[in-house]
């Protein structure tokens, strides 16, 4: 899979996971389960993804993860 690809849905993917901890902080309500509450194990797979996405965000800003740049 493509770096910029991958790059694009990482951000994509901590964009929704700030904008679900904001609603849960301001209005005590979870987007994440209100959308996928129907299917568990999707939504335990989307927190999933959130995290890594925002772990693999943090090491390539630091400069530990691959960035994809030469």
């Amino acid at each position: 899979m493509d770096v910029k690809l991958l790059r694009t849905i990482s951000k994509w993917l901590v964009l929704i996971g700030a904008v679900n901890w904001g609603l849960v902080g301001l209005f005590n309500f979870n987007l994440v389960s209100a959308v996928l509450g129907s299917w568990p194990a999707l939504t335990k797979w989307a927190y999933i993804l959130v995290g890594v996405a925002g772990t693999w965000g943090v090491l390539a800003k630091f400069g530990v993860a691959g960035s994809g740049k030469k």
